[in-house]
């Protein structure tokens, strides 16, 4: 299995990252399980988790990602073949959020002890918090990496301001500075991240991570009309994208998979593939066999034209 860099933090990682946020939600703890042994046996070793996963589950506290995450490591005797990538800063619970560095140090602590390791590959800003400064962020990281509790750090949701201070500030001031960002972007989402974001990453040679590659669903075509949106929880997160671009993009995906012998949800994560400078989409599969057919997306190879005809489509 292929193996790319995350950014400069001497971190490998397969092309494809798995999406820790269903379990706790749509998925329960053997099958995630079951599917993080598919994952483990495709080759691939990279999951990305968050504390606050799941806490939009009614009777869920935040946390049960990585407590399973962290079952299935400890059971299978793999943490040192894994690398873990977790998040801090969304809420938690009233008064529990932000990046302020003693809540980072609490929160990494808790983060530790349900993962079930002495150490986090890639901890990574979730949001931003605009009433601390990034100074004090990154101070906190630094003394976890001095420690040894956080190999690397990374970024999500950051607007292009907030990333530049923050490798600014790193570089003035000698703290890690972020091997890694984490966009919404796919297909249907390319001009935020396009415009400003991707020329930043390029230059500053972070590793670029996508979560939401396939659109909440909506690239995997198995979302084509109304009634079709009843058929997840997930639904009614892709009606946005139910207007003539959007069909427009599922056409162009049909005809390069057709092409391809593949599905739809593979072509656009081997879209994502050959974009420059993206590292390896975060994917989210709720069986083994789903997961089999996303993880054939490394091996596609779109030529120039599917490529083009992809970019007319989505433009």
């Amino acid at each position: 299995m292929e193996r790319h860099f995350l950014g400069n933090s001497g971190l490998e990682i397969a092309p494809l990252i798995f999406g820790g946020n269903v379990f706790g939600w749509t998925v329960d703890e053997p099958g995630a399980f079951s599917l993080l042994d598919a994952f483990q046996a495709s080759g691939f070793n990279c999951v990305d988790t968050s504390d606050s996963y799941s806490t939009w589950v009614p009777g869920n506290r935040g946390g049960e990602s990585e407590t399973i995450i962290g079952k299935w490591m400890k059971l299978r005797g793999n943490r040192s073949k894994m690398v873990i990538a977790t998040k801090v800063g969304s809420e938690m619970g009233p008064g529990m959020k932000g990046l302020s560095k003693l809540y980072i140090l609490r929160a990494a602590e808790d983060s530790l002890r349900r993962l079930q390791t002495e150490y986090i590959d890639l901890y990574q800003t979730h949001r931003d918090d605009p009433g601390t400064p990034v100074e004090e962020t990154l101070e906190a990281y630094a003394l976890l990496v001095k420690e040894g509790k956080v190999r690397a750090i990374g970024a999500s949701n950051l607007t292009p301001a907030r990333l530049s201070a923050s490798l600014e500030a790193s570089d003035r001031s000698g703290y890690p500075r972020y091997q890694s960002m984490q966009p919404h972007y796919n297909l249907c989402e390319r001009s935020a991240f396009e415009k400003e974001l991707e020329p930043l990453c390029r230059d500053q040679k972070l590793a670029v991570i996508p979560y939401y590659p396939l659109a909440s669903g909506f690239l995997t075509g198995k979302y084509r009309s109304e009634h079709d949106l009843s058929k997840s929880v997930r639904g009614a997160g892709v009606r946005k994208y139910f207007n003539q671009r959007g069909f427009r993009i599922l056409a162009a995906l049909d005809a390069v998979a057709a092409r391809q012998k593949a599905t739809p949800a593979s072509v656009a994560l081997a879209w994502l593939l050959a974009r420059p400078g993206i590292t390896a989409p975060i994917v989210s599969a709720t069986s083994p066999r789903q997961w089999e057919e996303l993880a054939a997306a490394p091996g596609i190879r779109l030529d120039s034209s599917s490529r083009e005809l992809l970019n007319r489509a989505s433009a």
